[in-house]
């Protein structure tokens, strides 16, 4: 599957101090609001749009395209990578590369 993956330009924060961050996010960056959820907001920052999701704090997460969830994420974990957390019903599949760099493995559309 080399050369199959492609970035999308979302990268998303999840913190438990959901509150603050949209003020920090929204009135201290003065970013607007690209997308308002239940318990996510979405800011477009020009280059990308970061995502602020409630919950328990990770680090920034990209998010990479395949033709092939399942085929890409054998590959991934056959090279060195870790799945580090999973949720079909969303659909999530945070990737921890050997280098430390986390991404959610989504499909690609044709």
């Amino acid at each position: 599957m080399a050369g199959d993956y492609k970035s999308t330009r979302e990268v998303i924060v999840r913190t438990e101090a959901w509150d603050e961050a949209i003020r920090f996010y929204g009135s201290v960056l003065g970013l607007p609001v690209s997308y308002r959820g239940e318990s996510i907001v979405g800011f477009e920052t020009g280059a990308f749009c970061l995502y602020v999701e409630k919950g328990k704090e990770h680090g920034p997460v990209f998010e990479l395209l395949a033709p092939d969830v399942q085929a890409a994420k054998r590959d991934l974990i056959a090279a060195g990578c870790a799945v580090v957390e999973e949720d079909p019903s969303v659909p999530r599949c945070y990737i921890r590369d050997p280098y430390g760099v986390v991404f959610n493995l989504g499909k690609r559309s044709s």
